[in-house]
């Protein structure tokens, strides 16, 4: 498949236009957290619980002025392997509130949570309740659903559950090369500037990390701003998303 990049509008519009970024994955090698926290701006950093470096990149990450974000792993329709700190669907509501609590407490600075694969759990509505309820009672934590399945429920039940909440719209790599990566980014300025706002989602990877070191020092003279990932939620909570919502092409993960 080739990748052409879309192309961005001559002028800027009038009105702001704001994306905000989430890498994932991070926790199980430093040099990967390390790069993801050296990106310019508030690129916000999903760390994976109970990881061999998740505190380190915590702290790399916080010091840096960016949002510390826990990557909770939910199981998928894949069955893909998760970790530790993992939901899985056989669990008791007890066994899940204890794991999302420990998954939470073992990573600091914590401003928000996305799930990491889960496209299995977030079809529930029950499971995903005592998820994200414990998220709420833990503290004031927002939520982000990746989106891995279009059937996911995760975005409706964390705003019945009182937790702030939003969808991403664009996975940036699950094509892992530079021209590919670059063409989901020019997919999500199109779409920042169509609805005012945007989240991506990528990961640590050297295609990824290139192509943002490289765009994100472009977007001020394009008229998009880089906001933290809770201004987006903010934007979100006061225009709540439609339901059913529109396929993302989410990898189902």
């Amino acid at each position: 498949m080739v990748f052409t990049a879309l192309p961005l509008r001559a002028e800027p519009p009038s009105a702001p236009v704001r994306v905000a970024i989430i890498i994932d994955d991070l926790g199980n090698v430093l040099d990967e957290g390390r790069r993801a926290t050296e990106l310019p701006g508030p690129v916000a950093c999903s760390i994976l619980p109970l990881t061999p470096h998740s505190r380190e990149i915590a702290d790399l990450a916080h010091a840096a002025g960016k949002e510390v974000m826990l990557h909770l792993p939910l199981e998928s329709v894949s069955d893909m392997p998760l970790g530790p700190g993992a939901v899985t669907l056989h669990m008791t509501e007890g066994e899940i509130r204890e794991t999302v609590a420990q998954d939470l407490k073992s990573i600091p600075y914590l401003a928000g949570v996305n799930n990491h694969e889960g496209s299995l759990i977030t079809q529930h509505p029950g499971d995903m309740a005592w998820i994200l309820s414990t998220v709420h009672a833990a503290g004031p934590y927002f939520y982000v659903d990746s989106y891995t399945s279009v059937d996911s429920v995760a975005y409706q039940v964390a705003r019945e559950q009182g937790v702030p909440a939003a969808r991403r719209n664009v996975f940036l790599d699950d094509v892992n090369t530079e021209d590919a990566v670059l063409y989901q980014w020019r997919r999500l300025i199109k779409l920042a500037r169509k609805d005012g706002f945007a989240i991506a989602i990528g990961h640590p990877r050297p295609a990824t990390l290139k192509v943002l070191q490289e765009e994100l020092p472009k977007l001020a003279a394009e008229g998009v701003t880089l906001v933290p990932v809770s201004n987006i939620v903010a934007l979100q909570e006061q225009h709540p998303l439609p339901w059913p919502p529109p396929d993302l092409s989410a990898a189902n993960r």
